[in-house]
């Protein structure tokens, strides 16, 4: 059975959906007001990895993720500028143009990673009315209000405001990523924004009109809107980095269970942060680490991929050139033993479900990938026929995405029919003179072959080649 740490419980957790077999999964998306960062990119590669691995298990997934193009200010207290206004002063742009750019470079840099897009893509700014309505709910059940023009939830009106971060009020302040101003609307210091007006950014330049006034969304009540109207009133994972824990993911199970009045979301998923040297990422920081610059570096973003892989996503992962040339040689080998494989005999159907099951083994408990690509390298320096190592990598990439057939279909591709039929032909030679113990000549045949830039292997299942050029 599938298990996951349930930042909610503080445990692993067998996972049981709401309904048997499908699982209703959301994912929260970027602020598309710059590039993405690989930090960022860390949590929806191991996202995308959690969703590929409930469907190899058998599940049905429905997956969403908003994308936020407007509402997401500066600091997580409800303070400073919007960060797309602020993309836009940036960049000479409207808040639409930037949105724009930034959503498609971001898929960009997903499809590079082998990131899968989610079923469901809903922009902030498509939602405005249901944002609204759920806003309306909440003040007419009591656990919103208005002040100074502002819409406001009552954080006092919960028993347990942070049930999903266990902390104190006092420790979780510590933890808002910039200083905050005290807000003299708020009743509470741990109450936060539903809905601004006019009167608090005039800048602001998407506004619509609502009950309360012209105005525009609070970052937080977006994902609870989309998560509902996408899956229903039942949510069985959410997820997102660690840093989504407080005030954003604790700011959702409030406004979302005061809505709806039961409980919203059984799993709670959160990624840790990359970190470098200095400590973590964040575009923050000014300069900040992208899939392009990566590969102006030389790497393939599947290496990227790969690394983050190898390690378990609740811990912190620290980057560095050193480590990436190590994963990127290491990745090499991979793809150059998977391109030897014959496929040439029969799948040995034990040894593959034995292996696929310790595959699965490892993802069902809770996502341990870096014991999954163990299983890999176990698997391929194992007695098992290469046929049936072959199906299993095939096997096995539905899960990782790493591409790890490429060097195999590349030379594939690379090779036409009489280049195909001169090399079959020599290898029979060489088989001859083997046979005939005419060792020199076989070395020979060999040797002329390499100068061609063509290399032999010989295995259980026979002579394989691959094009030197490619190693």
């Amino acid at each position: 059975m599938f298990s996951i740490y349930n930042t909610l419980t503080r445990k692993n957790e067998q996972l049981i959906s709401n309904v048997q077999g499908k699982i209703n999964m959301y994912t929260c998306g970027p602020t598309v007001y710059h590039y993405a960062h690989i930090g960022n990119l860390r949590s929806y590669i191991m996202e995308d990895v959690l969703e590929k691995s409930l469907r190899y298990s058998g599940m049905d997934v429905k997956r969403v993720m908003n994308i936020t193009d407007v509402g997401h200010l500066s600091s997580d207290a409800d303070t400073g500028e919007d960060k797309m206004l602020k993309g836009a002063k940036r960049e000479k742009k409207t808040v639409m143009e930037i949105a724009q750019f930034y959503t498609d470079a971001f898929f960009n840099d997903c499809k590079k990673l082998n990131i899968k897009r989610p079923d469901v893509v809903e922009p902030a700014t498509n939602c405005i009315q249901e944002f609204i309505e759920m806003i309306e709910t909440l003040i007419n059940k009591g656990y919103a209000y208005e002040a100074g023009g502002n819409i406001y939830f009552d954080t006092s009106k919960l028993e347990n405001y942070y049930v999903l971060s266990n902390q104190k009020e006092k420790e979780l302040l510590v933890g808002v990523r910039e200083d905050v101003d005290a807000d003299e609307n708020k009743r509470n210091s741990s109450d936060f924004v539903l809905w601004f007006t006019k009167s608090k950014f005039d800048e602001q330049e998407l506004k619509w009109d609502s009950p309360w006034g012209i105005g525009y969304p609070g970052w937080h009540i977006e994902c609870s809107a989309i998560g509902i109207k996408h899956l229903g009133e039942y949510m069985d994972i959410h997820c997102g980095g660690v840093d989504n824990i407080f005030p954003h993911h604790t700011n959702e199970i409030a406004q979302s269970e005061s809505f709806l009045g039961h409980k919203w979301c059984n799993y709670w998923f959160h990624v840790q942060h990359l970190n470098d040297k200095s400590g973590k990422m964040s575009k923050s920081k000014g300069d900040f680490l992208t899939v392009s610059l990566l590969e102006e570096k030389g790497y393939n973003p599947l290496v990227y991929r790969f690394f983050c892989l190898q390690s378990h996503y609740r811990k912190p992962l620290e980057f560095s050139y050193e480590v990436m040339d190590n994963v990127k040689t290491a990745y090499g080998k991979i793809l150059k033993k998977v391109s030897e494989l014959s496929e040439e005999g029969e799948i040995d159907s034990t040894e593959y479900n034995n292996y696929r099951q310790k595959f699965l083994e490892a993802l069902e408990n809770d996502l341990n990938t870096s014991m999954a690509v163990t299983v890999v390298y176990d698997m391929l320096k194992s007695n098992v026929n290469d046929r049936t190592k072959l199906e299993l990598i095939k096997s096995f990439d539905e899960v990782l995405s790493l591409n790890l057939t490429s060097l195999r279909e590349r030379e594939d591709e690379n090779i036409d029919n009489d280049l195909k039929s001169y090399v079959d032909e020599m290898i029979a030679k060489r088989a001859e003179a083997k046979k005939a113990k005419d060792f020199s000549a076989a070395d020979k045949i060999r040797e002329e072959l390499l100068s061609k830039g063509i290399v032999l292997k010989d295995t259980r299942e026979g002579t394989v080649w691959s094009l030197a050029d490619n190693v």
